[in-house]
């Protein structure tokens, strides 16, 4: 398993927009083949700007869901409302307590 981040940053008067549209999406995501977790973040002193945190059995599966309708369709109405490019990471836990 390996936990994927992604930063996006919304224009100010969008962010409602962003909500409304993750809300919409989030079960299907969550119950999406492979994925075992689904957090969204906010940033505490920019408020425009959030992170995803999703933890993913294989990066196939991951890649399966950026293939799927579903992904195809929420990141279409979602990069519309970026201020600035997104950035992703995805990462392997070395340590948790």
């Amino acid at each position: 398993m390996f936990t994927r981040i992604v930063k996006m940053s919304f224009q100010e008067d969008k962010v409602d927009q962003f909500l409304a549209n993750f809300d919409k999406n989030k079960a299907l995501i969550r119950g999406f083949s492979g994925c075992h977790q689904l957090k969204l973040l906010r940033d505490k002193t920019s408020p425009n700007v959030f992170f995803t945190y999703s933890i993913w059995e294989s990066e196939e599966h991951l890649e399966a869901y950026r293939n799927s309708d579903l992904f195809k369709g929420v990141w279409a109405n979602t990069k519309i409302l970026f201020n600035d490019k997104p950035a992703a990471w995805s990462v392997d836990v070395l340590f948790e307590s």
